[in-house]
């Protein structure tokens, strides 16, 4: 049975340090059809069970634990009967939305989630939160950075519980060692290739961007 990565986007708002900001987030649902991960939980549960579509959920990763990743996470395992799994660095942001209720298990790098018969392989990439993660599919040459590597440059730095020279460290010592043509599917705007963060990188970093 073949396996597909089924898209959509929500908005909300993301808020940390005291400042609230309106964002668009993508939610990345891969499997087959009989099985599926849903990768963060933003904004609307009812746009993110359209896009399951009646399939089981093996589990909702958690690419970092901001909260317009996170938010709907708890109503979305109790809809779905699904683990939530977070890398544990992550636990005091996780803290900041969900101080009552944890997560139902950890990410590791290089644990391997199996869906639909293709494996997931989990690659730890702190920098824009200390727990970042991303989800690396070999099979499909696709990669879902979450908030780590965008089309344009790395994520956001500056805040609290991030640092740009971690970040910038792992997106060469852990993305820039795949493929250059692996798909990057990103938390929030257009997808893109690692072929662009080869070819930029020193100028991102040049620029502190």
């Amino acid at each position: 049975m073949s396996v597909r990565i089924d898209h959509a986007v929500t908005s909300g708002t993301f808020s940390l340090d005291g400042e609230t900001f309106d964002v668009d987030n993508n939610v990345w649902v891969f499997g087959d059809d009989e099985e599926c991960v849903v990768i963060d939980a933003p904004h609307d549960v009812a746009t993110i069970l359209s896009v399951v579509g009646g399939r089981r959920v093996v589990a909702i990763i958690c690419t970092h634990a901001h909260d317009d990743h996170v938010r709907y996470a708890p109503d979305l395992a109790d809809a779905t009967g699904a683990p939530i799994l977070l890398h544990p660095a992550d636990q005091p942001i996780w803290d900041l939305t969900h101080s009552d209720r944890q997560p139902t298990g950890s990410l590791a790098d290089g644990q391997v989630i199996t869906v639909g018969g293709v494996e997931v392989r989990v690659l730890h990439t702190p920098g824009h939160a200390p727990g970042a993660c991303c989800l690396y599919l070999p099979a499909l040459g696709v990669i879902f950075t979450g908030d780590t590597l965008f089309a344009g440059g790395p994520g956001a730095t500056g805040r609290s519980f991030s640092d740009f020279g971690t970040l910038t460290e792992s997106i060469r010592e852990r993305l820039l060692v795949l493929p250059r043509e692996t798909v990057v599917h990103t938390g929030h705007g257009d997808s893109t290739t690692l072929a662009e963060a080869f070819d930029n990188l020193d100028d991102w970093i040049a620029r502190g961007s």
